[in-house]
């Protein structure tokens, strides 16, 4: 009996299929043909250039990127029509079925690519009064008898307030409250709204008409509490997020003036961890990233010149999202995010902490009222936001860490208990000194560094290898435009994937000349 359960067992997971699934917006794919829609730069054979060799360009590298992926099935945003579908279709053998779905009169519509049968599709229609977007597109494929839906997500730009946003996730989660519980579903896409909306929402004045609701996270409700909904805590009610899957510094599928942004989502239910019929592959989402697609810190976007006038170059303003999927059981990645005694370059690596991960000999190095940067010999540096009111400058400690979080990209802890007090240490033989490291690589995050000297000019250190933005929340602390000053310890923070010296006090800085 028991060897027949073991070949049963073996028998299943033999014949478990396992699968891909990516999304990619690829900026903007018109055709040569005049259907009157197009935007002005996409009107075949015109001053932008929009001509047989940049309609080529493009669908070579959009091909080119298809076939990196590798995907078995791929969602596919800002395509003009249908025919241009089926023409990556015939290009791309593999792929054997096809979905598209576009508004009525609309630019660009959006649709799939699918190695895996596709069975059925459905058009949900999100309409304005004024203004014209794209549909939803849900489609239905069939792998080893299992049905299963594919939410294809084209949310209205930032140009558009966030409660157009919202109207979209209304109208996406009103579709899929009429499933089962556990119906396997996933929602995709470019949403034009980051994994981490409800955060930074209601700084934003021209887009917050809806009192810091979004749709993104409170109508799909990837959060609760103000809180990322986890693995274990999805219910039939929530979502997970898979940009929790990877650190913090790897969060970006695309870039706006420098800041990291995540337009692209991968977004799951409860289904695809119930063990019923298909699962998410544990950490199998990823950005797909390179060489080719980005460098010099930048998306190698479409190009064109300052005219708009097209160069026949370049991919698209998004980098792709994929992950993995399979017939088999969802299995928790073993030890994941489960420490005990860490270090601090570990909480780079993870999302959320157990109560009995211990800092063993952590040094404070820098303190500003209730906030403090602490370090580790031979290790990372980390920010202590509003919970280092027990700890004093200057002294080692061990520490049990209670609640890990970041904000904007900035890794942070928000909940400590100190265990117990050391010994006193030199806070300065800790600080970096600024001119012999990168101080944008971002591995530097949180170190306190010293001896930078430039001249301050309009928010930034203009310096011998470039510029830095110098960030402080009174105003009142910073040089006068065109100062010489010098760093004597200042915390080397990160905002949305841009890099920026935090100023606490007047004493992290001093004045050497003024540059008139």
């Amino acid at each position: 009996m028991i060897k027949l359960l073991i070949l049963s067992f073996l028998a299943i997971n033999l014949f478990a299929k396992t699968f891909t699934i990516a999304s990619y917006n690829v900026e903007n794919l018109f055709d040569l043909n005049l259907q009157g829609t197009e935007y002005k730069e996409y009107i075949p054979n015109n001053k932008y250039n929009w001509n047989k060799k940049s309609f080529e360009a493009k669908i070579s590298n959009i091909i080119k990127v298809i076939k990196q992926l590798d995907a078995d099935i791929i969602a596919l945003q800002e395509i003009e029509n249908e025919k241009l579908l089926i023409l990556l279709k015939q290009k791309l053998p593999n792929y054997k079925y096809h979905s598209f779905a576009k508004m009525k009169n609309s630019s660009i519509g959006l649709g799939f690519l699918s190695k895996i049968e596709i069975i059925d599709n459905k058009r949900i229609d999100v309409n304005f009064k004024k203004k014209r977007f794209r549909p939803i597109l849900e489609t239905v494929f069939e792998i080893e008898n299992i049905k299963f839906s594919i939410f294809n997500n084209h949310w209205p730009s930032k140009r558009s307030s966030e409660s157009y946003r919202v109207k979209y996730a209304l109208a996406l989660n009103k579709y899929i409250k009429k499933f089962q519980n556990d119906y396997d579903y996933i929602l995709l896409g470019d949403f034009n709204s980051n994994y981490d909306e409800f955060k930074t929402l209601k700084y934003l004045e021209n887009l917050n008409d809806t009192q810091g609701l979004t749709g993104i996270n409170d109508v799909l409700k990837t959060i609760k509490d103000y809180k990322y909904i986890q693995q274990n805590q999805i219910d039939d009610n929530t979502h997970y997020n898979l940009w929790l899957e990877i650190p913090l510094s790897q969060r970006f599928s695309s870039k706006y003036r420098g800041e990291n942004n995540t337009p692209d989502n991968i977004i799951l239910p409860s289904a695809l961890f119930d063990n019923k019929k298909l699962s998410y592959v544990d950490d199998s989402f990823k950005v797909h990233i390179n060489d080719e697609l980005y460098f010099n810190n930048q998306i190698y976007r479409w190009q064109t010149d300052y005219k708009k006038r097209h160069k026949a170059e370049g991919f698209s303003d998004h980098l792709p999202i994929i992950a993995t999927f399979s017939t088999d059981k969802f299995r928790l990645k073993e030890n994941k995010e489960n420490l005990k005694n860490i270090k601090i370059s570990d909480l780079y690596k993870i999302n959320k902490i157990e109560d009995y991960s211990i800092l063993e000999n952590v040094s404070v190095i820098y303190k500003h009222k209730n906030n403090a940067i602490i370090k580790q010999n031979n290790d990372r540096a980390i920010y202590l936001y509003k919970t280092a009111q027990e700890l004093k400058s200057g002294f080692n400690y061990d520490l049990k860490i209670l609640k890990l979080d970041e904000f904007n990209g900035l890794k942070e802890i928000k909940k400590i208990v100190v265990l117990n007090e050391k010994y006193r240490i030199n806070p300065k033989n800790y600080f970096i000194d600024a001119t012999k490291i990168d101080l944008f690589n971002t591995k530097f995050q949180n170190e306190i560094i010293t001896n930078l000297t430039g001249i301050y000019n309009n928010g930034y250190l203009n310096f011998k290898d470039g510029k830095i933005k110098l960030y402080t929340k009174d105003k009142s602390l910073l040089p006068r435009n065109n100062e010489k000053i010098n760093i004597l310890n200042s915390h080397l923070g990160t905002f949305r994937g841009k890099i920026q010296l935090n100023i606490y006090k007047k004493s992290d800085y001093e004045v050497i000349s003024n540059a008139n």
